[in-house]
């Protein structure tokens, strides 16, 4: 069977997506260079056929198109916990896509920190990691995907957090690959399972995304 404009309806879908911003001072952060794209891709991929898509996304410059998507915006990774968290208990489908800041400065300064010398030293403390935390709290039958963007030992790594975090599949993309990961609307993607791996082809992220969805619909219906 193929997936239809109705194989998703009645499905609601939390999507995370884009960057955190991790406040300094009142002008400075701690960020990284995700766009979000593939995020709101799958979120466009998923309303298309069907779901109903509550999407947490990060500072980006993307706007929603489909009717079925309802965005809620957020700066923070305490932030997107938070509103994830919310939402989580009447997810079907849970899709961590974005790239939430692994740290956050101790102390965030009230105001701008000025030069007073060469260097400057920024203590840092772990952010709540979404996937695992909210893994540990995954209702029976609800079906979470990580995604997993790495340098170096690409697979080990990623199969550790499929496992860590209770997910049911992970995306993983490599900045090894040319056109794949931040700043591009290609990517290039290897799904892994438990007992299953699925590599593609460079891909338009739009295609990406419907892989993706197209490899939860067979799970969950096959």
């Amino acid at each position: 069977m193929q997936v239809t404009e109705n194989s998703f309806k009645g499905k609601t879908v939390v999507l995370t997506a884009g960057p955190t911003y991790e406040a300094i001072d009142p002008v400075r952060f701690i960020g990284n260079h995700s766009t979000g794209k593939m995020g709101y891709a799958l979120a466009e991929c998923f309303a298309a056929h069907g779901a109903n898509v509550y999407v947490v996304s990060g500072p980006v410059n993307l706007q929603a198109r489909h009717q079925s998507i309802h965005i809620t915006h957020i700066t923070s990774a305490d932030e997107m916990y938070a509103a994830v968290k919310q939402l989580a208990p009447e997810a079907d489908i849970i899709v961590y896509a974005a790239a939430v800041a692994d740290y956050k400065p101790k102390v965030v300064a009230d105001k701008k920190i000025k030069k007073t010398g060469d260097d400057l030293t920024i203590e840092l403390v772990k952010n709540v990691d979404i996937a695992a935390a909210l893994g540990k709290e995954k209702k029976e039958g609800q079906f979470s995907v990580g995604f997993a963007l790495e340098t170096h030992n690409e697979s080990a790594n990623a199969r550790e957090k499929l496992q860590k975090k209770n997910l049911d599949m992970i995306v993983l993309n490599s900045l090894n690959d040319p056109g794949a990961g931040f700043k591009h609307d290609t990517n290039k993607i290897t799904i892994i399972e438990k007992d299953a791996t699925t590599a593609f082809e460079l891909k338009q992220k739009t295609e990406v995304a419907q892989d993706i969805v197209n490899l939860i619909w067979e799970r969950l219906n096959g």
